[in-house]
């Protein structure tokens, strides 16, 4: 199962940083695959997304989340399996650093012949450069706080 692993440090405290990564609905407005995500209740979120030109829905379930911490989920169903963690690291008062991981299984021709190539890691390291614009240019309502363990 292929693995992607990337890393970003934004200007923000930890809490805004994780609190901005909490608002899933408002993922497609940085992360470039993402066409929808509905929050159906503290764990579980329902995705649709673009890959390589093709519409795919999954569930998530959230597994662990510790507030200012990290978020870890695994899809529970749909057209994709993968697992991944995110998590933030304090580096400085207004300064956080975030990772995230992704163990993902290809399914389909161009996402095999992709993962070879290392196309999935590039789209991570882009979508995390939009998520460190979009939370440096404005802060946000606070995220979920709650704390889960699986």
């Amino acid at each position: 199962m292929p693995q992607i692993i990337e890393t970003v440090d934004v200007s923000v405290p930890v809490r805004a940083a994780y609190d901005q990564w909490t608002r899933f609905e408002e993922f497609p407005t940085f992360l470039d695959e993402v066409e929808k995500i509905v929050q159906v209740d503290d764990t579980t979120t329902d995705w649709t997304v673009k890959v390589a030109g093709q519409e795919r829905s999954f569930r998530a379930l959230i597994t662990e989340q510790h507030p200012d911490e990290r978020v870890a989920w695994t899809v529970k169903d749909g057209d994709t399996e993968h697992a991944g963690v995110v998590t933030f690291h304090k580096l400085a008062d207004a300064e956080t650093r975030v990772t995230v991981q992704i163990d993902w299984e290809p399914s389909g021709f161009l996402e095999k012949l992709g993962s070879v190539v290392g196309v999935g890691g590039h789209a991570v390291k882009k979508d995390l450069q939009n998520y460190k614009e979009r939370v440096e240019a404005a802060p946000t309502a606070d995220g979920w706080r709650g704390d889960v363990q699986a």
